[in-house]
């Protein structure tokens, strides 16, 4: 069975620690700080122990130079037969401007200040993101939320093949979910929020779906949705893409996306997609309500 490699890369401040824990947790064996140069050595050693057949590694802006043999390299796991991903991670520099003051720690690239030290970065690691599988922005995501999107994405699924969808439902008040390749706005249905008894309710709740149900248009717009991607995600698998992305926008994030997110998984999973789900601003709010 060939090995199977994540590598985790992005920048600094970005949350790469944070993710290499959660593969760990996932059993794979976790190496931080791996020098490119190194790459191959190591998964020779690592495929010859036969102790695991999964490990993640981060490489990034501390490997310096040796960051321009990556392509190289990686073309060269990948021609040998491992299952190579690579996974990068990326935020707005006035996050990482505001994470590294809190963290008070330096960044790797030194003699300049951090704003600038962020662009030299960018610059280094920008073939690297043009190879990246999966590109993840945890501008707006915690430790807690960033957990579960990995979990979500890596997480051994049975024997299931073919392309992998995440669907998360947000509202639009809060900004567009930055990962997602497609968006479905579904501001045009009825808003529960408007109806007293079902305002604090979500779209997980039975009330709001058998409202949304009986309103028009709801059932026919889950159906168009779901007709479309069964359409387009076997265009996408043939061109190679592993993972695909989809946002559900309303306008707070709470009841019609919600609900049209669930159902859309409902309608992926009976027809065999490797589906997940993420509701952004439910488990926002259920962060700031408990933190």
């Amino acid at each position: 069975m060939p090995v199977s490699i994540a590598i985790i890369t992005g920048v600094s401040g970005s949350g790469m620690s944070s993710a290499l824990k959660v593969f760990e947790d996932l059993g794979y064996f976790a190496v931080d700080n791996l020098p490119v140069q190194l790459i191959p050595t190591f998964v020779k050693l690592f495929e010859q122990s036969g102790k695991k057949d999964r490990t993640a590694f981060v490489v990034d802006a501390r490997s310096r130079e040796s960051l321009a043999s990556f392509p190289k390299i990686h073309n060269e796991l990948v021609r040998e037969g491992a299952l190579v991903t690579v996974l990068f991670l990326d935020a707005d520099d006035p996050v990482l401007l505001r994470r590294y003051s809190e963290t008070r720690r330096p960044h790797p690239l030194p003699d300049q200040d951090v704003l600038a030290a962020i662009s030299q970065e960018r610059n280094l690691l920008s073939r690297i993101r043009e190879l990246a599988d999966v590109v993840i922005d945890t501008t707006d995501h915690t430790v807690h939320s960033l957990r579960d999107v990995i979990k979500d994405r890596f997480a051994e699924r049975g024997s299931a093949q073919g392309i992998k969808v995440t669907l998360i439902s947000f509202g639009f008040r809060q900004g567009l979910p930055r990962e997602a390749d497609m968006l479905f706005d579904v501001r045009f249905l009825p808003n529960p929020h408007f109806v007293p008894e079902l305002r604090r309710l979500t779209g997980l709740d039975k009330k709001v779906i058998a409202f949304l149900e009986t309103q028009e248009g709801v059932v026919e717009a889950i159906r168009r949705f779901s007709e479309l991607l069964e359409y387009l995600l076997p265009k996408f698998e043939a061109e190679g893409k592993s993972y695909l992305t989809i946002g559900v926008g309303c306008t707070g994030g709470r009841h019609r996306s919600v609900m049209v997110t669930q159902a859309l998984r409902d309608k992926l999973e009976a027809v065999g997609v490797n589906t997940v789900v993420h509701h952004r601003d439910i488990a926002r709010d259920a962060e700031r309500y408990t933190s």
